[in-house]
């Protein structure tokens, strides 16, 4: 294999790669090889993305990611293998350096190391490398500055604080190790992430059985409470087992199935002194001694139902969408999201104390989301679930948590009954606030017409005294309602898009669809459904006329103009840059009214629009992402998983914005809310075909409950 660059070869194996995901994977391995412990960590990276590109196994995936590294680290394929050696950031001429063998003894000896020592925490030479890069940047920036530039500074991470007051008499329980209360309370605390006050003076409460839903908008501090609370960062009884759902498993030759196994600590513990004693005993060892423990392992192991173990592990990987291959495959063959459904598997199973979940439900298509919210519905313990998914929210939650200013408010219910309970509080709040300032300027009236009459000095006193001791009572602060606006667009006279007979398959005799026959128009509101790898993203490129069709024909009006929106569109924003720059660079000439009028129409507002995007959170980047899309005036979008990171207010306005557009509109999405309110036709893709069902979501949801229900007979 010789090729220029690892670009080139990018595209020689995938050679209908779309421009947007091949700068997707460029843009990742450009940093070389030096990013990258081995082939399985740059698989880890871009694999999920190849799988979409073209229909290769996992295996000749595995082996592109392992001639890319070789390509990108060119002289140093058996230090690949061995984990050592060292690549050099610039040629070294040999001879110049044999010429000042003195000077230069200890660059020489750099040159040659052939292994390394993993026990040094900081590599000397690297240091003073990155400090002299370091070094140049700084005098970059200077010069830029002192000749007038604009540079844009890079975000500085920041680190999330604190602080919490306990009583003394839990504290000397603690100490004692007396504390076996199941209820946690954490009392009192404050949060910080740099110099961003989250929560203050705040109070949670999580009572042991119950299901807490923690809802609030964006960037209020919701996974950073939860880090808090999994880290210890927030004191809860020791005593008291907590496990956070946040990374992916780590891929290893552990088959799938006994990596959820291996969680439960206690049984595999058992078994491996079983198999010691066994051992011991067939090896001619009779001492008694090891009968009677045999004896008791044996009835520690019947008491666990440790023989009941492994099916249970196989009803949760199955109900997450692993089958019966799946569960023996390896960990380290799989890509990033299943290893994310592999890591919520290992969680359910060991049951831990207080299970902490964010957007559980990002990962999984609606069949496992269906299959998680029944399973969820039965959770023996405490837990706690940072989700937008207001469906799941109705649920599983049997108590939901309000994040808002820098508080959390409890309530009893679900999602539904939150709604309803805070409208009426909120009402009620301002009910009484308005009434107060009625009978504050009553008094006051009194107090200003009576304030130099002697006959009614006493009264006047009186009525003062009173006023200053009436609770001061706050307006209620209404939440910003969030408003996304898509552009209008001019009509076009049908057929709009037609698919006929419609064929495909990216290697001959591998179908990915076959027979398909859909049509849209400017009118469709049409929302693609199916399990994972069912060939969704396959199909919306056919139609954008990304992917042309092996067999049958594609039909699209002359002026049909799609917008295209994906979750790779949110992870490849220029970080370094506003919002404004950022449109100015794809849309070039327009005044920045006009830039800033277009994110305005998506909630990016004020100072917002300068900062830079890698300071904004996961659904403001996505508003971003919608606002370039729009700026060229789609007349047909087409969105691909758009509400992965929004906040449930954000998701009702862009299924309030999806319904006012006037051109047509293909959605694929696990969001039941959303699906729920856009939705006039549904597809379903699955077997290599796709089609168009009667009855809507609700038959569909019908359909997977059936198939659920089935598989556990």
């Amino acid at each position: 294999m010789k090729m220029t660059t690892s670009g080139e070869y990018i595209k020689s194996e995938f050679p209908s790669i779309d421009d947007d995901l091949y700068q997707y994977v460029e843009g990742i391995i450009s940093g070389g090889a030096d990013d990258f412990e081995d082939s399985d960590e740059l698989y880890g990276a871009i694999g999920e993305v190849l799988h979409e590109v073209g229909d290769k196994t996992e295996d000749e995936l595995r082996q592109i990611c392992d001639n890319l590294l070789r390509l990108m680290k060119p002289d140093d394929s058996d230090a690949l293998k061995s984990g050592s050696g060292k690549v050099l950031n610039a040629p070294v001429h040999l001879a110049s350096m044999a010429a000042n063998l003195e000077n230069n003894m200890e660059e020489i000896k750099s040159i040659w190391v052939m292994t390394r020592d993993d026990s040094l925490k900081v590599d000397a030479k690297k240091l003073e490398k990155a400090e002299a890069k370091l070094q140049q940047k700084q005098d970059k920036r200077n010069q830029d500055l002192a000749s007038g530039r604009n540079v844009v500074q890079a975000p500085q991470l920041e680190a999330a604080t604190a602080s919490q007051v306990t009583s003394k008499k839990e504290a000397k329980m603690e100490d004692k190790g007396s504390n076996r209360a199941q209820d946690i309370r954490i009392e009192n605390f404050d949060v910080a992430y740099g110099n961003r006050v989250l929560l203050q003076g705040a109070d949670l409460t999580l009572a042991f059985g119950r299901r807490y839903g923690l809802v609030g908008r964006n960037g209020l501090g919701k996974t950073t409470l939860l880090r808090m609370i999994s880290n210890k960062q927030l004191r809860i009884p020791s005593h008291v087992s907590v496990l956070h759902v946040e990374q992916e498993v780590v891929g290893n030759d552990t088959p799938a199935l006994q990596s959820v196994l291996e969680c439960d600590t206690v049984r595999e513990n058992l078994l491996q002194r079983e198999r010691e004693i066994s051992a011991k005993m067939n090896s001619g060892n009779t001492d008694p001694e090891l009968s009677n423990e045999l004896s008791e392992l044996y009835v520690q192991l019947q008491n666990i139902e440790a023989d009941k173990a492994p099916a249970r592990a196989s009803i949760i990987l199955n109900g997450l969408g692993f089958n019966s291959e799946m569960q023996q495959r390896a960990t380290k063959h799989f890509s990033g999201g299943w290893r994310m459904r592999l890591a919520l598997a290992r969680a359910l199973f060991s049951k831990p104390d207080l299970l902490l979940l964010d957007e559980p439900t990002n990962m999984l298509d609606i069949k496992a989301i269906i299959w998680l919210e029944n399973y969820l519905q039965n959770w023996p313990t405490t837990l706690l679930v940072v989700s937008h998914d207001r469906h799941f929210l109705e649920t599983v939650p049997t108590d939901i948590l309000h994040l808002h200013s820098q508080r959390i408010e409890s309530y009893k219910g679900n999602y539904e009954n939150f709604e309803k309970t805070k409208t009426e509080k909120l009402r009620n709040q301002q009910r009484e606030f308005e009434a107060q300032q009625q009978h504050r300027a009553h008094v006051q009236e009194f107090i200003d017409k009576f304030r130099y009459n002697a006959n009614r000095a006493s009264s006047v006193q009186s009525k003062i005294k009173m006023l200053e001791k009436l609770p001061e009572l706050k307006a209620v602060e209404k939440e910003v309602e969030v408003v996304l606006k898509f552009p209008e667009t001019e009509g076009l006279s049908p057929p709009i898009l037609q698919l006929d007979e419609v064929v495909f398959a990216y290697n001959p005799g591998q179908t990915i669809l076959s027979g398909v026959n859909l049509g849209a128009t400017l009118e469709s509101r049409i929302c693609i459904v199916g399990d994972n790898g069912a060939g969704k993203t396959t199909l919306l490129k056919i139609i954008m006329g990304i992917l042309t069709p092996t067999g049958g024909s594609r039909h699209a009006h002359r002026n049909l103009k799609f917008g295209y929106f994906s979750q790779h569109h949110v992870d490849q924003l220029e970080m370094n840059v506003s919002s404004v720059e950022l449109l100015q660079s794809a849309y070039p000439g327009k005044p920045v009214e006009e830039y800033r009028r277009q994110l305005g129409s998506f909630g990016i507002t004020g100072d917002m629009a300068l900062q830079t995007v890698a300071s904004l959170s996961g659904g403001q980047k996505s508003r971003v992402a919608f606002a370039r899309m729009c700026m060229g005036n789609p007349n047909f979008l087409v969105l691909d998983e758009p509400t992965n990171h929004l906040d449930i207010e954000t998701i009702e306005a862009l299924g309030k914005a999806i319904r006012k557009y006037t051109g047509g509109v293909i959605l694929v999405s696990h969001d039941e809310r959303l699906i729920r309110m856009v939705c006039k036709e549904l597809w379903v893709c699955g077997g290599g075909s796709v089609r168009s069902i009667e009855g809507g979501f609700d038959e569909y949801r019908r359909i997977v409950e059936k198939e659920l229900s089935d598989a556990l007979k």
